[in-house]
């Protein structure tokens, strides 16, 4: 098979890596790649509308969207088109991660457990909104912000000046709606289910750390790091999560016309009143993409291609009985502004031990030298005997990456070490 799998960072080079390891697989190429895909696959730069003449032309066999952007625009509509596979939700679906109040409105509609939530496009009936709720607040843009788009304000006057931002076009159309709900109190875990619109088949489960700095301080990331399996990843919460909120979602997109099939991200807060729905990704996390690549152990292409094609019924997975974990490297200034260009060294000294591998998030190469090019920059991911030995195996490698100009948390899964 030749594979094509759609992006340039940390998630695409983990699953890169994962679908190299395939004996089904006999061509891998990675569009546009980064510095760490070109070892394992042929990195080609595509621009959006070049990806389906690339892909009937290269006789791909399957193509794996890793990135939300891609199908908000609709490649997998544009791809079923043109007859190839695609592992990913058309645009319909991606409705589930693109607009917070497609997601909310589903939910209500089936009956899964979220937050009390209202809609808005005026700041007044939002402030008015507001008032019925208790402090802190959750204000999200509706839609796509390249994960800034979620700010939870500590009090009144912090969250009226978030509506007064949004609505004015802090994220330009993405805020042009916001969405406010009540705060849930409990412990966030990521649920990640695979479905041909019908089967659903679990993808393992992990919990990640979104605030920038030690002691969860600082503004929410897209991750800074995380840990397979958690001491929530019970079979009793699993079974909750797929039958009171995933499967119920996967109904109700199907009673809209809606065939969904990739994989669908349940972002959980497991409450004292059991698990209730945060928010819905429609393509792997980043950084638990990283983490369950390295816990998976067979071989995941069936499960890919099955779900792609409408064949997933009787594909299984297996999962190692060790951990796995992930510390995410950023570039000093990441979430606002950072300086890109410092130059990295020492990847292939902290890759010494062979459980740990080094995913490249946002590097490029400038000569012979390996530079930072993005806010998240490197994923050192490690697996262990459980979760303390495999964060201690990241941490001592990512002591010998030589980067200055790097920062990461110290503390990811600190009460398991």
């Amino acid at each position: 098979m030749h594979i094509l799998v759609i992006g340039n960072g940390g998630r695409e080079h983990a699953l890169a890596w994962k679908v190299a390891s395939s004996p089904l697989v006999k061509r891998l190429t990675v569009a546009p790649g980064n510095p760490g895909t070109a070892g394992i696959a042929e990195n080609v730069d595509l621009k959006a509308d070049e990806i389906v003449g690339f892909a009937k032309a290269e006789n791909v066999n399957l193509v794996i969207v890793g990135p939300e952007v891609p199908l908000a625009n609709g490649l997998a509509d544009d791809l079923q088109a043109a007859g190839i596979p695609c592992f990913g939700p058309t645009k319909d679906g991606a409705q589930l991660e693109t607009s917070k109040s497609f997601m909310k409105d589903l939910a209500a509609e089936a009956g899964v457990p979220t937050a009390q939530y209202q809609t808005f496009t005026d700041a007044a009936p939002a402030k008015a909104f507001l008032r019925s709720l208790s402090a802190p607040y959750v204000i999200k843009a509706d839609g796509l912000a390249a994960g800034k788009g979620v700010i939870i304000a500590q009090g009144l006057q912090e969250a009226e000046d978030t509506i007064d931002n949004m609505l004015s076009g802090q994220f330009g159309a993405a805020s042009q709606t916001v969405v406010i709900e009540e705060f849930l109190r409990g412990t966030e875990l990521s649920v990640f289910a695979v479905t041909d619109g019908e089967t659903l088949l679990h993808f393992g489960a992990a919990q990640d750390h979104k605030r920038a700095f030690d002691n969860d301080e600082g503004p929410n990331t897209g991750g800074m790091g995380g840990f397979s399996p958690t001491p929530l990843d019970t079979p009793e919460n699993i079974e909750a999560a797929y039958s009171q909120i995933i499967r119920p979602t996967l109904d109700a997109l199907r009673k809209r016309g809606i065939t969904y099939r990739g994989v669908l991200y349940a972002g959980l807060m497991m409450t004292a009143d059991g698990p209730k729905l945060i928010e819905y990704n429609v393509r792997f996390g980043d950084p638990e993409c990283q983490i369950l690549m390295r816990r998976i152990r067979s071989d995941i292409m069936p499960a890919l291609w099955g779900a792609a094609t409408g064949r997933l019924a009787g594909v299984g997975l297996d999962f190692i009985p060790n951990a796995a974990a992930n510390i995410v490297i950023a570039t000093r200034g990441y979430p606002d502004k950072y300086e890109k260009g410092s130059i990295i060294a020492g990847i292939k000294l902290a890759e010494a031990d062979r459980d740990v591998v080094v995913f490249h998030a946002g590097t490029a190469l400038e000569g012979d030298h390996l530079t930072a090019a993005g806010g998240r920059v490197l994923n050192v991911t490690a697996t262990g005997t459980s979760i303390g030995d495999a964060l201690n195996k990241c941490y001592d490698a990512a002591a010998k990456i030589d980067w200055p100009e790097g920062f990461y948390r110290t503390d990811i899964g600190k009460a398991l070490r």
